[in-house]
């Protein structure tokens, strides 16, 4: 088995604006070291564990071209690209909500959704087993006309659209288990039929009014889009049964030529952004699950596309397990909070609880 690990150090120079947090500096907001949460350190640390350990050996590490015009004007129209074009070249700004860069933002952008594209060539190809993508800026908030959520372009959908245009994949299924919902790849795709769209979210954390279980999709898309809205507190046991009981069956379904997964970790416990409390062995454990449906379904390509995660020191430990988990490799990360995070998961009353929730969903489904 061959996992591609495609990569760009200009990815890491992509720049916020004067931040603290998710909050602009100014009045009363005092200046904050590092600024926007979506900072390069949790993707560059990822790639350092990786060489460290010695896990980079046991994967092939690959580069790309940045997403053409062609591209990236299949998802996104010609007026918002010219905006933020010339945004960039005369030194950044900001466009949509929350999503500041700086001079060769537009650049950058492009090239992170070119290595989604090429991961996922790749993969339809043969070139490679599966495939991740460490992709920033991260792209699944994007609606085509306007960013948000610290997203640019729309990184996963750019891929799909270029895939589909050189007749390389008919049917697509992305789950996304980024712990903010999924509104931008959902949006895009939520009149079509050939790509399923299931987001595995955090309730109401991000954005605020998108997200629940009823928006199925409209007219040909109807039923090929799938929320699954948690509540704060999921832990790992729930996060499973999710996965088990109503994501991993609509896949199962829709029998895709190709699995994409929109990879955050932010509903990993440390994350400031999430009220979550998966960890390194959820991630571990949902990536073998995916596997294991790709290997059933569409003859085990699998790709995986990185978007959020904002505690620089645990993102990378749970983005080696998914990459050990991937390639098979056994040179592990082991999880320093792990005794932590065991001992802090749900009790047996709050996964009746969750369990209670997620029955009504299945049975919503039929």
């Amino acid at each position: 088995m061959t996992t591609g690990f495609y990569w760009d150090e200009r990815c890491f120079w992509h720049g916020g604006g004067n931040y603290a947090g998710t909050l602009p500096v100014g009045g009363l907001v005092q200046p904050l070291d590092g600024g926007l949460p979506e900072s390069p350190e949790t993707k560059r640390r990822l790639k350092n564990l990786i060489d460290v350990t010695g896990l980079a050996r046991d994967l092939d590490l690959r580069g790309a071209a940045s997403a053409s015009m062609e591209d990236l004007l299949r998802v996104h129209p010609e007026s918002y690209l010219a905006t933020f074009k010339a945004m960039s070249d005369a030194g950044g700004g900001e466009i949509g909500l929350r999503t500041p860069f700086g001079q060769g933002g537009f650049e950058i952008a492009a090239l992170s959704a070119g290595l989604a594209k090429q991961a996922l060539i790749d993969v339809l190809d043969g070139h490679v087993s599966n495939a991740y993508a460490l992709s920033r800026p991260p792209g699944h908030h994007c609606l085509p006309d306007f960013p948000n959520g610290f997203c640019l372009l729309a990184n996963i959908a750019i891929a799909i659209e270029a895939a589909m245009a050189q007749g390389k994949a008919q049917k697509v299924a992305v789950l996304d288990w980024d712990v903010h919902h999924g509104n931008g790849t959902e949006a895009i795709f939520y009149d079509r039929a050939d790509v399923l769209t299931v987001s595995l979210h955090q309730e109401h954390n991000y954005p605020l009014d998108t997200g629940d279980f009823a928006d199925r999709g409209r007219g040909t898309g109807e039923g090929a889009n799938l929320n699954i809205p948690l509540p704060p507190g999921t832990g790992h046991i729930g996060y499973l049964q999710a996965m088990d009981r109503l994501a991993l069956p609509a896949i199962r379904a829709f029998a895709p030529d190709v699995l994409i997964i929109a990879c955050g970790f932010d509903a990993a416990a440390t994350d400031p952004l999430s009220r979550t409390m998966a960890h390194q062995g959820t991630f571990q454990a949902m990536t073998a699950r995916v596997m294991d449906l790709a290997a059933e379904v569409c003859a085990g390509k699998l790709v995986m596309v990185h978007e959020g995660g904002y505690s620089e020191t645990y993102v990378p430990f749970c983005g080696h397990a998914v990459l050990s988990e991937m390639s098979g490799s056994g040179i592990t990360a082991p999880d320093p909070y792990g005794e932590t995070w065991i001992k802090r998961q749900p009790d047996a009353r709050f996964d009746a609880y969750l369990d209670g929730i997620i029955t009504d969903m299945a049975q919503a489904l039929g």
